[in-house]
Parts: C-alpha cells; sequence; structure tokens
C-alpha cells in the first residue's frame, strides 16, 4: 500500500489513544468510526509498525495512513464529460445506464475510464456519482472526486440547494400556466414544478414539450407526477396508461443544474442540448 498521509505528533497535553487521536489528524478520515475501521484493515501504521486501537500516543511518532489498493473492474463506455477539475465532474448521462448498483455495466464503474485522477489528498478511491438519474433517463450527472465533494453536494441536496432541470415529452395538451403537482409518493410529500414549452402534432396525437423542476427529491418523482396528473411521458413503461406506444425510450432527460462548488461560494450553472432523439419532434415544436 502507498502511503496517503503522514502525522508527526507533536508535544500533547494528555495522555490519548490513537482511536481518539487518529480522528483529529488526517484529513481524509475525520470520525472515530472511519479511523476504527482504518485500522481494523491495517491502513494506520504507528512508527513502521500496524496500529491498534488501544495504542498510547506519544510525542514524536510518526503515524501513516496507507492508501488502500482496490481493485475495480472498470467499464469502459465513453462518456461525455461537461466539466471536470479536481474536486467534481458534470457529465452528460446517456440512457439506458443505471447510475451505480451491483452491476458491472454502471455509470459509476465508467467514471474512471473518463475521469482524470484528483490530486487532492482527501480524493475517493473511485469518483462517485452525487445523485442518481433513472436507468431510462438521461442528462447532467453531478460526480464527486473527492470525499469534502461528495459530503458537500449530499449536503446541498438535503437542503435542497441544488436546482435540477427536466425536460420531457409528454401526452396530450399541457395547459399554458405553470402546474405545481404535490402528490404524495410513498406517503411522503413531493412536490414538482411543470410548465408549458411548446406543443407537437405526433401522426394524430398532439404531445407537449415541457420543463419540470423537482422541489424535493423522490425516486421516480417527475415519471409519477406527470402520469398521475395525466400526462404521461412519451416512452412510458412504468407508470400510468400511455396512449402512444413509443419504443424510443423515455423522453425525460435532465437539462440544467444549478449549485454551489463544494469547495466555495462560487454558483455553478451547466446546460446542455436537447439529445438527438429529441430533434424529431422539436423540429415540428410550435412554441407556447
Amino acid at each position: 500500500m502507498k502511503i496517503k498521509e503522514i502525522h508527526i505528533v507533536p508535544q500533547l497535553s494528555e495522555k490519548i489513544r490513537l482511536q481518539e487521536y487518529a480522528a483529529s489528524i488526517f484529513t481524509s478520515i475525520t470520525t472515530r468510526s472511519a479511523v476504527k475501521k482504518a485500522i481494523k484493515k491495517q491502513q494506520i501504521l504507528v512508527d513502521g509498525e500496524i496500529g491498534q486501537t488501544g495504542d498510547w500516543i506519544l510525542e514524536g511518532q510518526q503515524i501513516e495512513l496507507l492508501q488502500p489498493q482496490k481493485q475495480q473492474k472498470v467499464f469502459e463506455l465513453r462518456l461525455e464529460v461537461i466539466y471536470e477539475d479536481d474536486h467534481i465532474a458534470v457529465i452528460n448521462k446517456p440512457a439506458g445506464y443505471p447510475t451505480s448498483g451491483n452491476y458491472h455495466k454502471t455509470i459509476k464503474n465508467a467514471l474512471p475510464f473518463n475521469l482524470q485522477a484528483s490530486k487532492e489528498i482527501d480524493k475517493l478511491e473511485i469518483p462517485q456519482p452525487a445523485h442518481r438519474l433513472d436507468n431510462p433517463t438521461s442528462g447532467i450527472l453531478l460526480c464527486a472526486k473527492t470525499n469534502k465533494a461528495l459530503i458537500e453536494l449530499n449536503r446541498q441536496f438535503q437542503d435542497k440547494e441544488i436546482q435540477k432541470t427536466y425536460i420531457a415529452i409528454v401526452e396530450g395538451c399541457f395547459p399554458e400556466e405553470q402546474q405545481i403537482f404535490n402528490d404524495e409518493i410513498e406517503e411522503k410529500q413531493a412536490t414538482t414544478a411543470v410548465k408549458l414549452l411548446g406543443t407537437i402534432m405526433f401522426k394524430s396525437a398532439k404531445l407537449s414539450l415541457v420543463e419540470a423542476k423537482p422541489l424535493t427529491g423522490r425516486t421516480h418523482q417527475i415519471r409519477i407526477h406527470l402520469a398521475k396528473n395525466g400526462f404521461p411521458i412519451l416512452g412510458e413503461n412504468l407508470y400510468g396508461s400511455p396512449a402512444i406506444p413509443f419504443k424510443k425510450g423515455l423522453f425525460l432527460t435532465s437539462i440544467a443544474v444549478n449549485f454551489k462548488h463544494p469547495t466555495g461560494s462560487a454558483q455553478q450553472y451547466f446546460k446542455i442540448d436537447f439529445p438527438k432523439k429529441f430533434k424529431r419532434f422539436t423540429d415540428n415544436l410550435e412554441h407556447s
């Protein structure tokens, strides 16, 4: 294993054991539980010897945190990287792949194939998606490359500080005024704001291009809200009763995101073009 961090113990004011002391000296592990796991995995050395939870710490000792060598089967799927630095990455997720899970062909397993290794000391062994997009949903996906970035993006999602914007093609004539859907999902509050962007004639059917902004983060929230209120997404095969059979996938994409960079207060905004499969419909779009 490679050495990840080194610490030389200064003069101490009181006796302290390794498990308590190590939680305050490393930047990549900052809790006692994380230190305990690292000790159990023999990833902490004290003067070159494997550290034990109950070891007493002495002035002048050298404490090393080792970098575990984790083997991962990389999924060689080429992704569009919209933005990348040492802390985060923004990618354009293709439809048809799960974000993560107990599969090989996931976006998570494709990240090492597409992203540069972070140079930060608290870099993650494997870049992590900071949220999820459904398997059939395409579009912008935020990813973390460091422990700090992952924690901060998770906090922003939890505190509803990140605004995601989706585009969908739905069946029916959507009202011109903005709609707020509040149908509960699995007995939990769920709110989605939806507005009409334009109407489309497809053969003899009327479709609507809509913009949807989830104000909460329930699973399949946009799909459920649109279907429950009579506007199933084109290509929907899980919710509602779509009148138009369509086998070109789900016409839902995450098109924009607004958030604060996890290293500071700088606001970040990213937007992508409509996916190619939308073009055949948007070329005949009548704007509202």
